[in-house]
This record gives C-alpha cells, structure tokens and sequence, in this order.
C-alpha cells in the first residue's frame, strides 16, 4: 500500500466520518429534514476540498493498485467520497450532464475498469470486504443507526452466501444423493439466521434516521458523462445463485435476465464468474419434477424433496419479509410525507420510486412462487412436487 492509498484510506475512516455526521446531525435537526441546500456548507467545502486532495495526489501517482485488495480499497474509498459529495448536493446528476469533480471522475474510472466493475463504491465496500481497524468498519457516519444498518446487512449477506455455497454442493453431489442432507440443512440454517437479522434490523432500526442520515449517501451519482445507480444490498451473487439452483427464478426470464445483467458490474469479479457459472446449472426444482413419476415413492426422493420444500419456504419468508417489513416500512412509508421536489432522485436504483417498488414486488413474488396469472411463477411446479410427498 502507498503512502497515498493508506493517507486517504485514513481520512476516509476519520475526518470525513465526522464531518458527515456533523452535517447529518445539522440537517436532522431542521424543520424539513430533507433539504440540505445552504445547510453547513463550510463542512461541505471542507469535506470537498480535503478530499480532493487525496484524489489528485492518487490519479498523479497512476496505477494504484498492489494487488486486488488495494485496488479495491481505493475504488471504495474514491466512491464514498462521490456518493457523500452528491449526498450533500455538491453534484447531482438531474442538473449536469457530467460530474464537475475530473480528478476523482478519472481516478474511479481508472480502477473500476482495471477490475471490471463499475466506477462507483459498492455494496461489498461496505459489508463482504469492510475490512475493520481496532474494531471499525468503514462509514460514512458515526451514527448508530448506519452502523446497524450496515451490520446487519452484512450478517444477513454472509448468510445467504453460505445458503448459496450449500445449494451449489447439492448440485455437484445430486439431488438423490443420500449425504445431500447435511447440505439442505446447512442451507436451512443459513436461511433462518437471514430471517433472524432482518427482524433485529427491523426492530431496532430507526425509521426517520435510516430515511433521512443513512438512504441518502446510496443515490445515483455521475462519474464523468456517465450517471451510475446507487449499490444496491443485493449486489451480490448469492441471493441470484439461490434464486436460480432453486428455480423460484430463471435466466431465460426477460425480466430476471436483465436483472442479472444490470447489477453484474456492482459485484465482485470473483461474484460475477459464479454467477455466470450458476446460470448454465439446471435447477433442483427441475431435476426433482424430472424425477417425480419414476422415483416419488423411494425414501431418498420423499427425503430430499421435503427438505428442498423446507428451503423453498424458509427462502420465500425471508424474501417477503425484506419487501414487506423493510423496503415498505422504511422506504415506502416515509418516501409518502416528501413533497415532489425531495421525491425526484430517491431511489438509489434511479427510476421513480412507484416503478422501483413494482420491480421488488414481482421479485418478491417469484421468490415465493406467488400464485399470479400475469407473471410465471413456479408454484404449480411447487404445488405438483408437494402432492407427491406422502403424508
């Protein structure tokens, strides 16, 4: 690591940690929480031009990077310090049709295509791949509730990787095989520790905090011509690869493709390659309705089909209860009291946020397999596969 990289990685985690907070805890003080216009701008100018410092001394020392690792730190780094400068108004895509901040625009750049990923920091800079010093992770506050947000979140992401690696085992090992039962319980487990930390999420967060001092720093920003969407929380291969060995979603779906596609440049690189792998596996939903008239009545059959049955339905609770306790209590809700003005930008994923809730809804209901006429779902698949369990 360069004495670049570790002096800007150093001011990432303290002087611009409080000067955001000190910004945060100003605008949520203020009658109408969601303007931020003429509120603390010599913070705001400070935190812009001491960054910016950084940025130039970085872009002139060229290639960055040691290794991965560092590479990586500094295309978080230098996408925090834009995602806080367009949290604070200092940039917004709706008025330019570029970024105004060149140097940190070519720096991103620069790094985000030498790791083929988009030019913007991430959902792994701030979970997967947070790396902690002394017991810190990296913020863009001190605010207890982004703390929880981010933990939680991580927790919950960890989970359903191990979810994901225990479904890829049952895929190498066969869906008959008789030791696949120590991976289907794996993959249980893993589900119902995601179900446990989006409930202490969920209770423990505070709405007008995470709407107000946390949501904001994951809008879309500009990275030279270009306008890029905020990172996302499922911006990791995982969730998908649960979505498709289970086969609640299918890469030949118009709508779940374009999904993958969208979101496959926000992921690690090594997330991508499994990804890509995962998408030319057939589903246990597949391989078990394959199997279902020759071998329903054999014991493994009626073993291993409860116990995909079990994931389907632990996976399908956690999925209804991020869309129905999260995204509508701490998004939805909120996002009600805005005026027009304050809705435009909302969303981290740019479209409004009627459209953006539309998409997680059907998202939603293919994971559960909804029974919906107008979208194909997999629950008379499901249903077909249950009738063939014996009482």
């Amino acid at each position: 690591m360069t004495n670049n990289v570790e002096a800007f990685d150093h001011w990432i985690r303290t002087a611009f940690v409080h000067m955001n907070t000190e910004l945060e805890n100003l605008y949520f003080a203020a009658q109408d929480r969601a303007q931020v216009m003429g509120i603390g701008d010599p913070i705001k100018a400070a935190l812009r031009d001491e960054g910016h410092g950084f940025v130039v001394e970085l872009l002139a020392e060229g290639n960055t990077g040691d290794g991965f690792d560092i590479a990586f730190g500094v295309l978080g780094n230098v996408g925090m310090y834009l995602g806080a400068l367009r949290r604070h108004e200092l940039t917004n895509p709706a008025r330019e049709e570029r970024s105004p901040f060149r140097e940190a625009s070519s720096l991103a750049l620069h790094v985000g295509a030498s790791l083929g990923m988009a030019p913007r920091f991430a959902t792994a800079h701030l979970a997967t791949h947070n790396r902690a010093l002394a017991g810190v992770r990296k913020s863009f506050t001190s605010l207890r509730d982004e703390f929880l947000f981010i933990d939680e979140n991580t927790r919950g992401i960890l989970s359903l990787q191990r979810a994901a690696d225990a479904l890829a085992a049952v895929v190498h090992l066969g869906v008959s095989s008789p030791v696949a039962d120590v991976m289907f319980d794996a993959a249980k487990s893993a589900l119902r520790d995601v179900i446990r930390f989006n409930g202490r999420l969920m209770e423990q967060l505070d709405v007008q905090r995470f709407f107000y001092s946390v949501r904001p720093y994951y809008k879309p920003y500009r990275v030279g011509r270009q306008e890029y969407r905020g990172a996302n929380a499922g911006d990791f291969s995982g969730i998908n690869e649960i979505d498709l060995l289970l086969g609640l979603c299918q890469a030949n779906d118009a709508y779940y493709s374009q999904l993958l596609v969208d979101k496959m440049l926000f992921m690690l690189p090594s997330d991508q390659a499994r990804l890509r792998d995962c998408m030319t596996r057939r589903s246990l939903l597949d391989e078990l309705l394959a199997l279902r008239n020759e071998h329903a009545g054999t014991e493994w059959f009626q073993k291993n089909a409860r116990a995909y049955l079990e994931i389907c339905e632990l996976f399908g609770q956690s999925a209804a209860q991020h869309h129905d306790g999260l995204v509508k209590r701490f998004i939805e809700g909120p996002a009600a009291a805005l005026n027009q003005e304050h809705l435009q930008g909302i969303t981290a994923s740019g479209p409004p946020l009627p459209v953006l809730l539309r998409s997680l809804e059907l998202l939603r209901d293919l994971r559960t397999a909804a029974d919906r006429r107008d979208i194909a779902t997999r629950h008379h698949d499901l249903a077909a596969l249950r009738a063939a369990l014996k009482a």
